[in-house]
């Protein structure tokens, strides 16, 4: 199959190596010609785990190549997706669907007749409907089907759901825009992986459905967490004991600073804007988004607690500001609301992040960027472990503690035993939803 790939961003571009590893010819299209350049010079310009290997590996193949002519990359195309960005749009929480129609309008006058045109955002529900309309008024003589393909990538581990999916979710309306999407993905069906066919409407739905549960389970046990520092309940063993319920499973019941990335902020935004203008509200939705704003403000007050209630003259030393480990995203990160608190309280602060400096040193000013924990932490008065990357769960607390100038630790990702960091010299903890001592 001959596909093209609108958008080199994280889904696009992910999406467009893995479809050229499926043995597929892939051509990804993009507007911004330096990003394009970088592109065939091997260089990738998001960090994900083995990202790097899988492009270089299918381009020396001739599968993958790369181009901002999008004429060109349609040529003889089976299938295009449209994997452009759908931010939330200012003032009223919907997604912003400019680029996505941008998209679709150009293909419908240079795409060949038979063409399947897949949309790969995250859009809300009639969007396909939509992008149909757009390519018609575009080009009435042009033949061609839709597709709904909406992604389920994790952020650091993109590559292994691609190739290893829960289920792959195709919402189609004719047997040829079916038949297309199943010789793309045959692949996985012959290694039996779910592939759920459905119209349009409910692909969309599975979508925003899915990553609004996921939130609500996440700021679900966020707030038990609360409580179990009220009542001395450990939320470690709380969650534990609830995911050994086979109905409800481990999985996001991991209590944090709150939810970020650029999946479940802006879909849970969208779901209740939708829900809104179907006059079929989704509160648990709506009161979720507005928790997990109160969780990460939280945050803030543990960190006075450790400083006297008082961050002016403090030194503060974060491990971790991306919104999860094994990514580069920044996007609704906790460290967004929590970093610039410190800031504008007057500490010092000094970041550590194996990945986040690049985006990081837009977004938080006034910071200093440090490589080495040790070094982040040494004459410190705080440490807050905000993101758990691998790096920061074996340090040496032991030395760590003799090189600060107040020993207090906010593990907010509750990486460490409250024991294991008191025996090795700290004077004050909290994490979250357990007992700390010495604030």
């Amino acid at each position: 199959m001959k596909i093209a790939m609108i958008g080199t961003g994280y889904v696009g571009l992910v999406s467009g190596v893995c479809f050229s590893d499926f043995g597929h010819e892939v051509v990804c299209v993009d507007k911004d010609a330096g990003k394009i350049a970088r592109l065939e010079q091997g260089e990738v310009p998001i960090y994900e785990p083995g990202l790097d290997r899988l492009m270089e590996r299918n381009v020396e193949a001739g599968r993958l190549t790369f181009t901002t002519d999008l004429g060109k990359a349609l040529q003889g195309v089976d299938a295009v997706f449209i994997a452009v960005g759908t931010p939330t749009r200012r003032g009223d929480g919907h997604a912003d669907l400019t680029y996505v129609m941008a998209a679709a309008e150009e293909v419908a006058k240079l795409a060949p007749n038979g063409v399947v045109i897949v949309t790969k955002s995250t859009v809300p529900v009639g969007t396909n409907r939509k992008v149909a309309e757009t390519v018609r008024a575009a080009n009435p003589d042009l033949d061609f089907d839709v597709a709904s393909n909406p992604e389920f990538l994790r952020e650091g581990a993109a590559i292994d759901d691609f190739m290893k999916p829960d289920r792959v979710v195709v919402g189609v309306e004719s047997e040829r825009a079916a038949k297309v999407m199943s010789d793309i993905y045959r692949p996985l069906y012959l290694r039996d992986f779910p592939i759920v066919t459905t119209d349009l409407e409910s692909a969309e739905m599975i979508k925003y459905a899915a990553n609004a549960f996921l939130a609500i389970k996440i700021t679900f046990i966020n707030e038990v967490a609360a409580l179990c520092e009220k009542v001395g309940a450990d939320v470690k063993q709380v969650s534990r004991g609830m995911g050994l319920d086979g109905r409800i499973g481990p999985k996001f019941l991991h209590a944090g600073p709150g939810y970020g990335g650029s999946c479940f902020p802006k879909d849970t935004k969208a779901l209740a804007r939708i829900g809104q203008e179907y006059a079929s509200p989704m509160r648990i939705t709506e009161t979720v988004i507005d928790v997990n704003e109160d969780i990460k403000r939280r945050m803030i007050g543990k960190l006075k607690d450790l400083c006297g209630d008082d961050f002016n003259g403090k030194r503060v030393a974060v491990l971790g500001v991306t919104f999860k480990p094994n990514t580069d995203d920044m996007r609704d990160a906790p460290a967004l609301t929590i970093v610039p608190a410190l800031v504008g309280g007057g500490a010092e602060v000094r970041v550590c992040d194996p990945q986040g400096k690049r985006e990081g040193e837009r977004l938080l000013p006034g910071v200093s960027w440090i490589a080495d924990p040790y070094e982040a932490a040494k004459d410190a008065d705080l440490l807050v472990i905000l993101t758990e990357w691998n790096e920061f769960r074996a340090v040496d607390l032991e030395v760590m503690s003799r090189t600060m100038r107040r020993a207090a630790m906010a593990d907010l990702r509750n990486v460490y035993d409250p024991e294991d960091v008191s025996a090795a010299g700290f004077e004050a903890y909290v994490g979250i939803g357990r007992n700390g001592f010495g604030a």
